[in-house]
């Protein structure tokens, strides 16, 4: 095989084309090939809890390396497409439109019809979006698959949560954190995939199959030792039907913390590049540091937070996360200087790595209503501070600048810090009227 000279420079793989051949995409499928063999090999030696435990978990780094692969070929789809930067910013708000019009089913899914086998139809569906992606040819077809991409993710996001807190209930302890370090893990692999394979000038509906054959072999592997959903329902059985009236107000709480830790992942995967060229204004090679450091920590932090939420407790580290995100911001504004707006970002990415997974694994385990339902209700309430946190930054900057922005995003990591330490003291009257005052700000803002 032609040797393959790889380097990294200013963020981007280059290589000699004219010196590739067959033979690379050969060894890289017999790589893929060996890696599921192995896997496999690996489940069978394992106790029944562990395989439960590494099933689920492959099943969230499936998604994580999907969804990135679709990211790393999006500057080809606009070449492709030939649209503008204002025009691919409106056809990308269809995916978060495919979220919201699944958010009012997937719970309900997963609860009548068990989230194996949701999670199973999901992330097929999910993968092969992604193909119908790559073979998009016109600007109708590529809204379509957007959409439809969006809506698997959501149900697919609702099924995972789902088995990981069956999981975590057999285990014992807290878990959920590394599963969602597995999605990021999935995520930092499709990057690099993708971004390799688009150096390659490998069609994106070629490289869109190799990651759908990849991911149905990864599910066929791992599906069977996903917990039964008959098990499941067993241990719901006791759990009172869902109702308004009787909501637990912790459920709008956690959904709040995950609103905020949301929020702030958003603004670092859209705007921390952005701050470090406009404002921190580095060498080119140090353009990504802030991104780099921040999605570094977050997928470090997811692994070793189990382990802290063990020791210390949900609460405390709920808070501390908080804190993290109001120091690494206020830190990376105050002094937006390389070194220390790099660490900022760092400290940024910590304190978002835990927040959303432990409000998630919390939320499975209440028991005042199923678990499908409460993490629906928690994640949907979260997925919005995904949502507005880019755009709000955005109006925000140009109202002032970005580092006021920014700054204001700080308040919201002081926010899960008070509301972590405040929650337990919190009583059904306190969020009765936390709902009628929101309420009441919509009907004022509908009146105008």
């Amino acid at each position: 095989m032609a040797k393959l000279h790889l380097f990294f420079d200013k963020g981007l793989f280059f290589y000699d084309k004219t010196k590739l051949d067959s033979a690379f995409f050969r060894n890289f499928a017999a790589s893929i090939l060996y890696m599921i063999l192995r896997m496999t090999l690996l489940l069978n030696d394992l106790s029944d809890l562990a395989r439960k435990r590494v099933a689920v978990a492959a099943f969230y780094f499936v998604p994580g390396l999907v969804f990135a692969s679709w990211a790393s070929r999006i500057p080809d789809v606009k070449q492709f497409l030939h649209l503008n930067n204002g025009q691919l910013g409106s056809i990308l708000l269809a995916i978060p439109m495919g979220q919201v019009l699944m958010m009012g089913f997937s719970g309900l899914l997963v609860s009548k019809l068990g989230s194996k086998k949701m999670l199973v139809l999901s992330e097929l569906l999910y993968a092969s979006v992604l193909f119908a992606l790559g073979c998009s040819s016109t600007v109708s077809h590529l809204i379509l698959s957007l959409v439809a991409f969006g809506m698997m993710a959501n149900l697919m996001n609702i099924a995972t949560n789902t088995q990981a807190c069956l999981v975590e209930k057999l285990y014992g302890r807290n878990i959920m954190s590394s599963f969602h370090g597995l999605w990021s893990l999935g995520g930092f692999a499709g990057g690099i995939v993708g971004a390799l394979f688009a150096n390659l000038l490998l069609p994106i509906e070629v490289h869109f199959t190799a990651i759908l054959l990849l991911g149905i072999l990864i599910i066929v592997c791992a599906f069977r030792f996903l917990v039964n959903d008959d098990q499941a329902k067993a241990e719901e059985d006791d759990v009172p039907k869902f109702s308004f009236r009787t909501l637990d107000p912790v459920l709008f709480l956690l959904g709040l913390m995950g609103f905020a830790g949301m929020f702030c992942e958003g603004t670092v995967y859209d705007w921390s590049g952005v701050y470090f060229s406009t404002v921190v204004k580095p060498d080119d090679a140090f353009i990504r540091a802030g991104y780099v450091a921040g999605m570094g920590a977050m997928t470090l932090g997811r692994f070793l937070a189990d382990g802290f939420v063990t020791k210390y407790g949900a609460s405390k580290v709920l808070k501390m996360c908080g804190l993290l995100i109001l120091g690494g911001l206020l830190l990376a504004v105050i002094f937006p200087y390389l070194i220390t707006a790099t660490l900022g970002f760092l400290l940024v990415g910590f304190g978002i790595s835990s927040s959303v997974p432990i409000c998630y694994s919390i939320a499975g385990k209440l028991g005042t209503i199923k678990a499908s339902i409460a993490i629906t209700i928690v994640s949907s309430i979260s997925f919005f501070g995904f949502l507005i946190g880019p755009p709000v930054i955005g109006w925000l900057s140009e109202a002032t600048n970005l580092r006021v922005a920014l700054g204001m995003a700080a308040c919201l990591g002081l926010m899960i810090a008070y509301i972590a330490k405040k929650s337990g003291k919190l009583n059904l009257s306190t969020y009765h009227f936390l709902i009628l005052t929101i309420l009441t700000c919509l009907k004022l803002n509908a009146a105008e």
